[in-house]
């Protein structure tokens, strides 16, 4: 389980955007203005459960998932996060943190198959994305 075969998939590359690399994990949001959502994908090729990582590495994951939540939480005040690792359509191991509000488009069912995503508008990406960079750079100084 090498960093050095990695890649991602080509749908979680067409359905996201690039955040941040963490000692894991690639950091990504995922294009879809209706939910703050967070897709935490660890640079390991062919991994697909979290149960096929390392102890280290599964330990590792949940500590860059507390810090995506923590940012997520600070750029977008949530009702509940909730996390998830479905892996039915992509098998390629991801983890989804996502930012749920009473009352969102999909509440309180599961945003999963909810409808089209709708993609940030171009200026909004661009802050969201640069509101959760700030946060998890202040967070690592």
């Amino acid at each position: 389980m090498s960093e050095a075969a990695f890649a991602l998939d080509p749908r979680l590359h067409a359905d996201t955007r690039f955040v941040a690399m963490l000692p894991l994990c690639e950091l990504r949001l995922m294009d879809d203005a209706r939910y703050p959502w967070l897709i935490l994908v660890p640079r390991r090729a062919g991994v697909t459960e979290i149960a096929d990582l390392a102890e280290s590495e599964q330990a590792q994951l949940w500590r860059e998932a507390n810090q995506a939540a923590a940012a997520l939480r600070a750029i977008a005040p949530c009702d509940k996060l909730n996390f998830g690792a479905l892996g039915n359509i992509v098998r390629q191991l991801h983890l989804h943190v996502v930012a749920r509000t009473e009352g969102d488009a999909a509440w309180p069912g599961p945003v999963w198959g909810s409808g089209a995503a709708v993609p940030y508008a171009t200026d909004a990406l661009a802050a969201r994305l640069d509101a959760l960079r700030q946060k998890l750079e202040r967070d690592r100084g």
